[in-house]
């Protein structure tokens, strides 16, 4: 197969920059386990500064992020009230049951974004025939969503039900910095709002791997016991934490030219006969697209796409991800939308 040459599948794709790796290769280590790396120390104090937090937690990934954070928040028979697109759902491989041994009761929300009102009709009653509603859990942004951005004024509502009924509320923060970017509200704004969330080093930041977990001291305390029981602890993880604080430090406000070429992407590719947008909105960095008016299915398209060195996601039979991030520029998002009109007509 062909090398890509333009890489659309997803911001996992992106390389760490030059900088990046010189920042890896100098980075200051210790024993990780036993909070002796100076670089991972420092990228926890860090983020709890940006998010308002008491504590901070280094993880391999943000999965892992959300399923300590469920096991932390949950037993076994609790309810867990999320957006039927949830990345918890759909991406990691029943993981609520498995680890906290937990059910998930999904919300049809507006692009994965729900509201108080919706929360409030979720939460169950006291009767012992039913689960005990425990979770709240939000995607910023919402990927199923299309990039979706929770507003502030939304999450505020959530939370007070929540917090009304006894509920803990999480959030997913996969692409916390693309929404902090797209809204102009703080990272922290949107973190006063709930109990724990973590944020993404290895998406639209550009890092390698990693992501940081946030919560008051007793929460951060009881996941390191996660940590370990899953296997996350790491040794001298400064080498791949070092990253994490040069993407905070760099690759934040930047963040904005990938939401111009997503708009740029989702302009011309709404213009191919046979193609439709999902979301006419695109507020972040995704464009979701339908291509059921073409004659192809979008897997065929994608391995058409994938034959000139080009890569876009194929979700179902119609409907394809495009996603922008540091590695993609505004001529590639054009070079790739003509060869997806080109594909498309034959």
């Amino acid at each position: 197969m062909k090398a890509v040459r333009i890489n659309l599948y997803s911001d996992t794709q992106s390389q760490p920059t030059p900088a990046m790796r010189e920042a890896m290769a100098s980075a200051e280590v210790g024993d990780e386990q036993h909070r002796l790396d100076p670089s991972v120390n420092k990228l926890c104090h860090e983020v709890t500064e940006l998010l308002g937090k008491e504590d901070a937690l280094f993880l391999p990934s943000g999965t892992m992020c959300n399923q300590i954070s469920l096991a932390v928040h949950c037993g076994a028979g609790d309810e867990i009230i999320a957006d039927q697109s949830a990345h918890i759902i759909n991406y990691e491989a029943g993981g609520p049951a498995v680890l906290s041994r937990s059910l998930v009761r999904a919300l049809d929300g507006d692009c994965g974004v729900f509201d108080a009102e919706d929360v409030q009709k979720a939460i169950r009653s006291n009767s012992y025939h039913a689960p005990r509603s425990r979770l709240v859990v939000v995607e910023q942004t919402s990927n199923r969503g299309g990039g979706a951005v929770w507003p502030l004024s939304t999450l505020q509502g959530v939370a007070a039900v929540a917090r009304e009924h006894g509920l803990n509320l999480h959030m997913d923060g996969a692409r916390l910095m693309n929404a902090v970017v797209a809204s102009g509200v703080p990272a922290a704004d949107f973190a006063a709002t709930v109990d724990s969330l973590w944020l993404d080093l290895s998406k639209g930041l550009g890092c390698p791997v990693g992501a940081v977990l946030a919560g008051t001291h007793e929460f951060i305390d009881e996941a390191w016991r996660w940590k370990h029981r899953v296997g996350g602890a790491m040794r001298q993880a400064g080498i791949i934490a070092a990253a994490g604080s040069w993407a905070l430090a760099n690759h934040v406000e930047r963040l904005a030219d990938d939401h111009s070429n997503a708009r740029q992407f989702a302009k011309r590719v709404s213009e191919i006969p046979g193609v439709q947008l999902v979301s006419e909105d695109v507020q972040t960095n995704l464009i979701f697209f339908n291509v059921s008016g073409s004659q192809l299915s979008a897997q065929d398209i994608s391995a058409r796409l994938r034959e000139q060195g080009i890569w876009i996601g194929a979700i179902d039979n119609e409907r394809m991800r495009a996603v922008t991030h540091l590695d993609i520029s505004r001529d590639d998002v054009n070079e790739a939308a003509d060869r997806l009109a080109d594909v498309i007509s034959g």
